[in-house]
């Protein structure tokens, strides 16, 4: 296992890393580099950045990488992180454009429970954008002994957190007049319905 100095170091310069998150292990690069991005998905195999979270270490670091939620996504946000969930919210500023370049004005969040050295990397380094360490069409991975040979050769380093649930997080959009839950995963979907009621009431 690589030093969490170490992770942020690579992180810092652009390079790609294999983190444990609460679900997978993920492909991680810088959330402020475009660059690193594109390597990022030119590794993973896919022509062009798709649709990627941003991920932050707390509530705070979020409200402050993206501050112009408004009232009641900001409500949202605060009712369900940190926790299971990737969050879809407005980003009128658009922040991390390159991440949805077909829907700049919203941008994809999270603050994972994550294992305890990536969580420090993660505060270390500030956000991070990570996708699933497969190829297209592969599992994700939920050791670091099944990411793929090919992203493995390609990272500067990796980060082992053991065995990981494999459950993929909950999607919820929060740019619309009401949100919308988009994908039911990790979380549990009356409590998810019953958080996001209260908050909006």
């Amino acid at each position: 296992m690589s030093s969490v100095a170490e992770t942020v170091v690579a992180l810092r310069a652009g390079g790609l890393v294999v983190l444990p998150t609460d679900t997978v292990y993920g492909l991680a690069c810088d959330a402020e580099s475009e660059e690193a991005a594109r390597d990022l998905y030119r590794l993973k195999g896919r022509d062009a950045i798709q649709p990627t979270a941003v991920i932050f270490a707390g509530l705070d670091a979020l409200l402050a990488g993206v501050p112009e939620l408004g009232e009641k996504p900001s409500a949202v946000v605060r009712a369900l992180l940190p926790g299971p969930y990737t969050l879809v919210v407005p980003n009128p500023s658009r922040r991390y454009a390159w991440l949805n370049v077909g829907r700049p004005d919203a941008v994809g969040v999270r603050v994972p429970v994550l294992p305890t050295v990536a969580a420090e990397i993660v505060a270390a380094a500030g956000a991070v954008v990570a996708t699933s360490a497969n190829l297209p069409g592969g599992p994700d991975p939920r050791r670091l002994g099944e990411v793929p040979d090919e992203i493995l050769r390609g990272v500067a380093v990796t980060v082992d957190g053991g065995d990981l649930p494999g459950t993929p997080s909950t999607v919820v959009d929060l740019t619309g007049r009401e949100p919308a839950v988009l994908r039911i995963g990790a979380a549990d979907p009356l409590d998810t319905l019953e958080r996001i009621a209260a908050a909006t009431r």
